[in-house]
């Protein structure tokens, strides 16, 4: 039996746009300042991870209901073999043809993003394969790999003993990662073992610091399988001002000051990290999302169904791994220098490759399709 659940299309297109903007902000062209963080300073990422959270509770608290917490486990680990063949398969590409491309066309954007593979190739490749190296725009995968085997643990005790627990811990984690705790404990495990890989080489996000997101992802999506979320009390008239107010403000901010909020005052900034998914950032995210559960029900209710954004996120895992493929391959052959391109080139560019998710998106859902006829 094909144990499938009932897909939200809107979850899927707002988890698709998400996808867009992503590969908009990580192609190398011209808009690729002006699509990073577009709504103010928080990024596609926060709102991608929280709602992959949000699905995955969401269906695997159901299962849990349906079949038991076995079968949720089950669910779970197969996902992250999923995702950790993914994440290999696209590591062995990098390291191999790609990198080929990069040497032969002397592009020093691709030369940099795997510069400790090409310094250490057996430790880049054995290293990489245990997640611990993680280069740029590879380092989301491994996080979202470590989360998936958490969660079955995380889940089952928040059905069976509530999240106020789970809650506390995560936060005391996330306190920890503002002072630098993966760093401290990554040196101790070099001290203990002679691990070779610095810590700088092993991904940008800080697994302390954005587990939270994915807790609070995972209890929200919890939450909406139980019905609690349908029976809640709609947000006070002065919560969703001071969400309105605060959104605006880091719009505005945003776009006049540019992605750095406090250019040259490294100090004030850290409380807009993205890596270490500073307090601020928390705060911008949270209002953003206060509107969204506010008036979400009556957009897509009044919304005509975005086909487009829709189809890329039904698909959203071979289509961020198409999305890696195709901004490496655009660092390798045609570099990150936009301006040696012609004007035309770098809309032909975003297009052809948009055009490109969709079909991996299409093929996909093909794929689905004629498997779920087989079992």
């Amino acid at each position: 039996m094909n144990d499938t659940v009932s897909r939200r299309w809107e979850l899927d297109a707002l988890r698709g746009l998400m996808l867009a903007v992503m590969f908009a902000t990580h192609l190398p062209t011209r808009y690729s300042n002006w699509m990073g963080q577009p709504l103010g300073f928080v990024s596609s990422a926060e709102g991608f991870v929280m709602l992959s959270a949000f699905v995955a509770g969401m269906v695997n608290t159901r299962r849990a209901q349906r079949n038991g917490l076995p079968a949720m486990r089950r669910a779970f680990f197969r996902r992250a073999l999923v995702v950790y063949a993914c994440q290999v398969a696209c590591l062995l590409l990098l390291f191999t043809a790609i990198a080929a491309l990069g040497l032969k066309y002397g592009q020093p954007g691709l030369k940099n993003l795997i510069g400790f593979y090409l310094q250490h190739p057996l430790t880049g490749l054995w290293s990489s394969v245990l997640l611990i190296y993680n280069p740029p725009l590879l380092d989301i995968l491994p996080l979202y790999v470590l989360l998936l085997l958490l969660s079955p643990w995380v889940l089952a005790y928040g059905l069976q003993r509530g999240w106020r627990g789970i809650f506390a811990v995560s936060i005391l984690l996330w306190l920890g990662a503002q002072f630098d705790m993966s760093a401290r404990l990554y040196a101790l495990l070099v001290a203990a073992t002679g691990l070779p890989v610095p810590f700088r080489e092993t991904g940008s996000f800080e697994m302390y610091a954005w587990q939270l997101m994915w807790v609070f992802g995972l209890w929200l999506g919890s939450m909406e399988a139980q019905g609690v979320l349908r029976r809640r009390k709609p947000f006070s008239r002065g919560t969703v001002l001071m969400a309105v107010a605060i959104v605006v403000a880091g719009f505005v901010w945003r776009r006049a000051v540019g992605q750095t909020p406090f250019p040259g005052h490294d100090t004030w900034n850290f409380l807009f990290d993205k890596w270490h998914l500073g307090p601020l950032r928390l705060v911008n995210f949270l209002a953003l999302l206060t509107l969204i559960l506010h008036f979400g029900g009556r957009l897509s209710a009044g919304l005509p169904r975005l086909r487009f954004f829709e189809s890329l996120g039904a698909a959203s895992l071979p289509v961020f791994c198409a999305h890696l493929v195709l901004v490496l391959l655009t660092l390798a052959v045609l570099g990150d220098d936009f301006n040696a391109r012609p004007g035309w080139g770098d809309p032909a560019l975003l297009a052809t490759g948009l055009i490109l998710l969709y079909l991996t998106a299409s093929l996909s859902a093909g794929w689905r399709h004629r498997m779920g006829r087989r079992i």
